[in-house]
């Protein structure tokens, strides 16, 4: 950000000053700076130099053309709708970076294809905060935090590289990975777009917010949990184990779930009522072992918790499904 006001000939002082930050800190290599630092700073230099791209760009975006894409997409159905006018509404501000969207197997991606050459120093700064823009922009329009399977860039790891899982949190950050780019659920895809015009100035207000810090709602999390307990239940029995494999603390996990409307012991039950009823229907293993393999201490248990669910015996329950095959 200071190479940019370099390159318009500005003076960053006013800037540096408002987001305090010294001098003294700019002259130490491995300085770091908070997020509200960051997002003072990054706010000023867009509006004293006129270009939301901090000169990365052939030429300036003017203050204000982010929210104008923003709004462009705001009438969309869905995510899937809003994500396609971005990448082709970004197009229009400047051909310098493509964004495609593509999906192949349950996973979307987002890839940003380079045109120009963008200048070394800038470069990195560039692609991270395009990602962090459209990724933020994309959590805020669903009002969901979207956990990302991966994040590639095509530029050698950064000294300061321990920064990136902030920023892109959930799956792996990939340095010399190919082009610039993130995948995550195609599930999100078809969330639907939840904001409004009113809902959209009051963003605005605080817009690079949304690029420093990551969202926090997860509005598939319940759908995550179930996916988990489906696929690695036997492995994930506590709610230390499914928040470590969801990169989330346990509080932060029964809260989200807690504001979707369900409990991770209502989700466990869920899954484990599943299974056994998979395992009485399709298999001729002893109630015991069924009762093991669903995660319960013992038959009795078992019985007493699937009479609760059903209104019979695990024995009772095969017996008619047998019966009416």
């Amino acid at each position: 950000m200071l190479l940019a006001f370099e390159r318009y000939g500005a003076d960053p002082s006013e800037a540096l000053r408002q987001a305090q930050i010294t001098p003294a800190l700019l002259r130490q290599p491995q300085a770091r700076i908070t997020a509200v630092q960051m997002e003072t700073f990054s706010r000023l230099a867009m509006q004293q130099l006129d270009d939301e791209a901090l000169g990365w760009f052939s030429r300036r975006l003017p203050w204000g053309s982010y929210g104008m894409l923003s709004r462009a997409s705001l009438s969309a159905p869905t995510l899937e709708v809003a994500l396609k006018r971005w990448c082709r509404h970004h197009a229009l501000l400047t051909d310098d970076i493509l964004f495609r969207l593509s999906v192949q197997d349950g996973a979307a991606r987002i890839q940003i294809e380079e045109r120009r050459a963008l200048v070394p120093p800038m470069r990195e700064l560039c692609l991270l905060t395009s990602l962090r823009n459209l990724h933020g922009y994309a959590s805020w329009v669903i009002d969901s935090r979207i956990p990302l399977l991966e994040t590639t860039f095509p530029f050698e790891a950064p000294p300061h590289a321990d920064v990136y899982p902030l920023l892109f949190p959930s799956g792996p950050v990939r340095f010399a990975a190919g082009p610039a780019g993130f995948g995550f659920d195609a599930r999100y895809l078809a969330l639907p777009q939840r904001r409004d015009e009113r809902a959209l100035q009051a963003m605005l207000q605080h817009g690079v917010r949304l690029i420093v810090l990551p969202y926090r709602r997860d509005r598939l999390l319940a759908e995550r949990v179930r996916e988990l307990l489906r696929t690695r239940g036997a492995g994930l029995r506590t709610a230390e184990a499914l928040a470590e494999a969801l990169h989330l603390s346990v509080r932060t996990l029964h809260r989200q779930l807690r504001d979707e409307g369900v409990s991770l012991q209502a989700l466990k039950d869920e899954a484990r009522r599943e299974q056994a009823i998979e395992l009485l229907r399709r298999t001729a293993r002893p109630v015991k072992q069924v009762a093991l393999a669903a995660g319960f201490a013992n038959e009795k248990s078992f019985a007493r918790a699937f009479k609760g669910w059903t209104g019979l015996s695990p024995s009772e329950f095969r017996a008619r499904e047998h019966g009416a095959a």
